[in-house]
């Protein structure tokens, strides 16, 4: 799977991945559908190609940073050499949801169905993260006093570099397309789908919101943000059950309701049909009532 550089620690309770960092050299782990229970960041360091993610297809190449979920699907397609780094951490190590005020990478490096999956590493970038990575590694190979807590600290700098160079570099990609067409519909239909994915599921009703044309929206949507309307919509809708699963200890029925869907089985069906996994096993292998009740 990996080269002899990789490292990993589990968790006491059940043995299963708490936090990895390993080396890669080749696309043999990469070259499938990922669908783990864990959060992956993935420093590509050689290699061009594609990558297929979340319903879509980027290009990607050497000094791009790409942070997926549990249970989001990503799969990379090389075309030659293909070498990197690789972070994958359960939130029972490490919990984005409840420790968000501390990295603000939520909605940035993860749950953004609006952004590329990705950010470009700069050169002063490159170095800050080459160094934290060195001493995450170091913490790895020689585990002392307070180990948990120092790959704790040095994982969180490496969230919060990325997620500040993602931010930068979306507000001067809208700088750049500030005078293209159709903005003020894409800011419009963010906020529409943020505030009405609990009730409206369908890009007809939003088309309705927009005065537009489904066709027409159809269209806009697909070219900036390379998906479908109706993927975007499942995808926050998913995003906020999977929220509500790891951090609430509410029944599978009410958490349904609370998204508009009155009948629980069809909301269970939609859910493994997004998240190639049942909203239970999804509480049972990501966790669940560990923020509020």
């Amino acid at each position: 799977m990996y080269d002899k550089q990789s490292y990993t620690i589990a968790n006491p309770q059940n043995g299963n991945l708490g936090f990895r960092l390993a080396f890669f050299k080749d696309n043999s782990f990469f070259d499938h559908l990922q669908r783990v229970n864990y959060y992956s960041v993935i420093w590509v360091k050689k290699g061009r190609g594609d990558i297929r993610a979340n319903f879509s297809e980027y290009g990607f190449k050497e000094d791009m940073l790409f942070a997926f979920s549990p249970f989001e699907p990503f799969m990379f397609m090389p075309n030659d050499e293909f070498e990197g780094v690789v972070l994958n951490f359960h939130p029972d190590f490490y919990c984005i949801h409840q420790h968000q005020e501390e990295v603000s990478c939520r909605g940035v490096l993860f749950h953004n169905i609006f952004q590329l999956p990705y950010v470009i590493l700069s050169d002063e970038e490159k170095q800050i993260m080459s160094m934290l990575i060195q001493q995450i590694n170091a913490e790895m190979t020689n585990p002392r006093l307070a180990q948990h807590e120092a790959i704790v600290c040095l994982m969180k700098l490496f969230l919060i570099c990325g997620s500040r160079l993602k931010t930068k570099q979306q507000l001067e990609a809208q700088k750049a397309t500030g005078g293209g067409k159709d903005p003020k519909m894409i800011k419009d239909l963010r906020i529409h789908i943020e505030g009405h994915f609990k009730t409206k599921h369908s890009p007809a009703e939003y088309a309705e919101l927009l005065n537009i044309s489904h066709k027409a929206l159809a269209k806009i949507t697909k070219t900036h943000f390379n998906k479908t309307l109706s993927h975007l919509i499942n995808e926050r809708i998913v995003i906020e059950a999977k929220r509500e699963l790891f951090l609430t200890n509410k029944p599978i029925k009410t958490i349904a309701s609370e998204l508009g869907y009155e009948d629980e089985y069809y909301f269970s069906r939609f859910f493994k049909i997004n998240a190639d996994v049942s909203p239970q096993t999804y509480r049972d292998t990501v966790g669940y009532g560990r923020g509020i009740a």
